[in-house]
């Protein structure tokens, strides 16, 4: 089966960013529809993932991310703004996907960070599901997160997948 891959825009091609972080987990037992009311809706993402917080909307919008909305967030010490760049929801045959651009600090500013994270959610056969997450990144603070070791993006991304998959686990049947 061919697995489908993440939709990069103009500018944050990996190899061509300041860093580039990707994980991934394939596990049985869950669905697409499973992971992604979790992943979908920000407010969320706290109660299983630890290194997100204060998530908010502007313009009125939310709780569930559609594309051009714009919200908050903070994580890895970072105060981001963010907009929801790509929203598809998973259906049948179809993957998941949702994809922001996040930024912090004024543009042109030293300490300024770009980034598109993206992700991926698709069934797999034998009933399992496939999550990917990749982030690439711009600015002085990419470079400095690149190389440091252990690699905090990696680390704290995996912590977001198992916390999704654990929290996908402990809701009721559907």
């Amino acid at each position: 089966m061919k697995m489908n891959a993440i939709h990069w825009p103009d500018g944050y091609l990996p190899g061509l960013t300041d860093n580039f972080v990707s994980n991934e987990v394939i596990v049985a037992g869950l669905t697409a529809a499973d992971i992604w009311p979790l992943l979908a809706t920000p407010s969320h993402w706290p109660t299983y993932y630890a290194n997100s917080a204060n998530v908010r909307f502007h313009d009125g919008r939310g709780p569930v991310l559609a594309a051009g909305d714009h919200f908050y967030f903070e994580t890895f010490g970072f105060p981001v703004e963010a907009r929801c760049t790509e929203y598809v929801a998973p259906t049948a045959g179809t993957p998941g996907r949702v994809a922001w651009h996040g930024w912090a600090g004024e543009e042109g500013a030293a300490d300024r960070l770009d980034v598109h994270h993206a992700w991926l959610v698709e069934d797999l056969d034998a009933g399992r599901v496939r999550i990917l997450t990749q982030e690439t990144q711009n600015g002085a603070p990419a470079k400095a997160l690149q190389a440091a070791k252990p690699n905090p993006m990696i680390n704290g991304h995996q912590d977001w997948l198992d916390g999704l998959v654990g929290a996908a686990r402990a809701l009721p049947p559907r």
